[in-house]
């Protein structure tokens, strides 16, 4: 829900400024949405005893180097409207539009296993050219037995199991005989 009300912000910072003035207001919201993860500033935020001016000073201030009249009216429509709580899906929506219109993308490869940098570049230089973007994979190990690549902005998710593998030798000999 909250990913809905936020395009509509979105698409109108979008359609009110330059590309260039775009990308810095998704680094400010970038920011904004980080304190969000500091709990208290959230408590501070979803406080209701705490007046809707002291919150939109609050934020206002915070976004006060960048001196940008549609960020500090986006920012006190957001409060008159009770949209504080959006504010983290709006940095994401931006993100997420920034990423579609430079055609770069972050993806994560899952593996139990170490793998090395230089197969890391050879699955992201594939995976690039397969969807023509410009796709950076970071590696996390955890307890998959095989690997996984989910690049999440493209609906990418593409894993090989040791366990499925297996199951489908077994399957294929068990066929053959």
């Amino acid at each position: 829900m909250e990913e809905l009300i936020a395009k509509r912000y979105i698409d109108a910072l979008n359609s009110m400024v330059e590309t260039s003035s775009f990308e810095s207001y998704a680094k400010v919201f970038e920011t904004l949405a980080l304190e969000f993860k500091n709990e208290k500033f959230t408590a501070f935020i979803n406080n209701p005893y705490i007046a809707k001016k002291e919150k939109e000073t609050l934020l206002l201030d915070s976004v006060k180097s960048v001196e940008s009249k549609e960020i500090n009216n986006l920012i006190s429509l957001l409060v008159e409207k009770n949209r504080i709580a959006v504010i983290p899906a709006i940095a994401e929506g931006m993100r997420k539009m920034m990423a579609r219109s430079n055609k770069t993308y972050t993806g994560t490869v899952y593996s139990n296993s170490d793998i090395n940098e230089e197969s890391m570049k050879s699955i992201s230089n594939g995976l690039s050219k397969k969807v023509d973007a410009n796709v950076s994979l970071t590696f996390v190990k955890n307890d998959f037995a095989g690997i996984k690549v989910d690049v999440e902005d493209l609906g990418i998710e593409i894993n090989f199991s040791k366990d499925r593998i297996n199951s489908q030798l077994i399957e294929h000999i068990l066929k053959a005989i």
